[in-house]
Formats: structure tokens, C-alpha cells, sequence
């Protein structure tokens, strides 16, 4: 499934996401040669509807078309076949962040496309890992980080001083990347947003300018750090709605609003219109359903048991069937000064 190569596609700067499969007709490992040897790897459309990845790449490499990188660059082009339609992922696909090494997915033809790119760039020895993402609710720029590393918290920070620690989900590029190298996720919000691709394009070109990236501790006024304690999903069997449409689930319509808002305990999400089978799952670290100590559901509304605060709450309902609801995150405190 995977092709290799050693050069840029003819009319791949100017290709739309959903014209992309013309140019590079299957997933794509791009390998192109800069003054500094070991390779930036970023990846983009790992989600083919989140197309701000493709915009900075294209934008930067229209940059240095007359010049030469400062650093090598590897850029991995993903589920083409799901750009094409627009789409995060094709019906009976897997989804393309949850099939790197170290997820639940072992045998899978997506999990052995990873492995490979993960091997080649091990070769490579690769310098840092970006994976570029959007998201469809109202949430700022942040970084995403899957351990607590000195060299992470730098790399995230030339994006944004807002830094998500998460270990759960399993099986995404970061987590695999993080074996081999300093690995981010950023989250760029919506797609359509130019300033998100120029954010992303500036992210990228900094971090090929970078020497080295440095180890001494981090200063710990220089970063909000969150940690995500649980996702929450909707049960599969349960219908919602966020239009006042009658349903078991109706939550409020402006609920995207509260996305890194630390929220009260009592806030209300929703009400249940149906019976109380549409309960919330809250699935903590561990694997355990939590729901029941998050949510509580007097006279039928849906409200919070305790303070929380969330990301990626989306109004977008193919995006909750295919992912989840929302992320619960807690402030972390990382323990040295600076």
C-alpha cells in the first residue's frame, strides 16, 4: 500500500486534498534531501476531511522551490482515498490515527503500512515528528504530546504554550513516534481557516531551522499543560441530536463552546429525551467506564458531577460515530521551574 519516493510529485503544490489521489494515487512517504541530514517527518491527512497539514506543506515546500531546506524533510501523505470523498475515513476503514505500532490493531494491512514508514524513518534516524491535524468544534491551537519529556515540551511550545499530555487512544502517530524522537500533534481547529495553515506552515519551517532540540528542563511558566483523564462517547445504540430534534439525546446546541472552558460542577450538557440508556460513556486511562462519576441526570438533564474541562467537543455527528463526543482533561503541573 505504501509508495516511496524521492522527490515531489509533478502538481502536487497545487493539488486540492480531493484531487490529490491524481498525483499521489495511494498513501506516499516523500523523503527530500536539506542541508542538515536527519530528517523533520511530517505527516498530513491522516484524516483526509483535516487538509491544513496539506496547505503548510504545500505552502512551505512552494517556499524553498529555489532553495535549499535547511533540514531534511520526510512528509507522509495518508488516507488519500478518504480526501478524495472529503472525509475522515471511508466507510470500513480503519481510522488512520489509530493503526501506528503500539495500538490495538496488530494484523491490519494499515497497521503494516506504519510499521514500514516507522522502520524507514528509524534508517533515517529522524530528527522530531509533527502530525498535523484539524478539528471540527471550537477549540484553540494547541499541541499534544504522549509522554513527559523536557524535549516534547519544547518542540510543542514553538506551536502553542497550550500542551495536551495524553496516553489514550492507543495507536496513533505521535505515540509511535515518540520511540524514536521528540513527536507532537498539533490541532489547528477548523478547517478553512487561513491563518491555521499559515500557523502550521511557520510550526513546521521553525522546527527545520532547529540546530538541535534542547534537553535542559523546561520552564514551567512557559507552558498551560492538560492532562486528558477520560473520552467521552456516545453508545452506539443511542440516537442524539444537537437541533432540539427529538431524540434520546438532545444536547445543547452551543455545547462547542466549552471547549477548554473549566467548567462547574452542574454545568449542563443536554437533556435525556428518551429513556436513561442514553447515558455518557467516560472511558478513563485504565479502560474503565467513569461515566457515572462525571455525569449525573436529575429530572433528565445531563449535566457535570463534578469540575471538568474538555477538548474537541464537536457538533458534528459523523465525527462522534467515528471518534467520540469529546476529550476530559485536567490541568498537570510538570515539576521543575526552569
Amino acid at each position: 500500500m505504501l509508495k516511496i519516493i524521492d522527490h515531489i510529485p509533478e502538481g502536487f503544490l497545487q493539488a486540492d486534498a480531493t484531487r490529490l489521489r491524481e498525483i499521489v494515487p495511494q498513501p506516499t512517504l516523500m523523503h527530500l534531501q536539506g542541508r542538515r541530514q536527519e530528517p523533520l517527518f511530517v505527516s498530513v491527512l491522516l484524516h483526509g476531511n483535516e487538509v491544513t497539514g496539506l496547505h503548510a506543506i504545500q505552502d512551505l515546500l512552494r517556499k524553498y522551490e529555489q532553495q535549499e531546506l535547511p533540514r531534511s524533510l520526510s512528509i507522509f501523505v495518508g488516507n488519500v482515498h478518504a480526501a478524495e470523498k472529503g472525509q475522515r475515513r471511508l466507510q470500513g476503514q480503519p481510522d488512520y490515527n489509530r493503526v501506528w505500532p503500539g495500538g490495538e490493531a496488530q494484523d491490519s494491512p494499515e497497521t503494516q503500512m506504519m510499521s514500514e514508514v516507522i522502520d524507514n524513518m528509524r534508517e533515517r534516524h529522524v530528527f522530531a515528528s509533527i502530525d498535523v491535524h484539524n478539528n471540527t468544534g471550537i477549540n484553540p491551537h494547541y499541541a499534544c504530546v504522549n509522554v513527559l519529556d523536557d524535549r516534547f515540551f519544547h518542540l510543542a511550545t514553538l506551536f502553542s504554550r497550550t500542551v495536551v499530555y495524553f496516553t489514550q487512544p492507543t495507536g496513533v502517530q505521535s505515540g509511535a513516534f515518540a520511540n524514536l524522537c521528540p513527536a507532537v500533534t498539533v490541532e489547528c481547529g477548523k478547517v478553512g481557516q487561513s491563518y491555521a495553515d499559515q500557523h502550521a506552515k511557520e510550526f513546521i519551517d521553525a522546527a527545520l531551522h532547529l540546530s538541535e532540540i534542547p534537553t535542559h528542563g523546561f520552564p514551567a511558566h512557559d507552558i498551560d499543560l492538560f492532562h486528558t483523564i477520560a473520552i467521552v462517547k456516545v453508545p452506539a445504540d443511542v440516537n442524539f441530536s444537537f437541533n432540539g430534534d427529538e431524540s434520546e439525546v438532545c444536547f445543547d446546541r452551543d455545547l462547542d463552546h466549552m471547549n477548554f472552558r473549566e467548567l462547574d460542577k452542574g454545568t449542563r450538557l443536554g437533556r435525556i429525551c428518551g429513556n436513561l440508556s442514553g447515558r455518557l460513556q467516560a472511558w478513563d486511562n485504565d479502560g474503565n467506564d467513569i461515566g457515572d462519576q462525571i455525569f449525573t441526570y436529575e429530572d433528565n438533564e445531563i449535566r457535570t458531577r463534578r469540575a471538568v474541562m474538555p477538548s474537541m467537543l464537536t457538533l458534528n455527528e459523523r465525527v462522534i460515530r467515528q471518534d467520540c463526543l469529546c476529550y476530559l482533561m485536567e490541568r498537570y503541573k510538570i515539576s521543575n521551574s526552569g
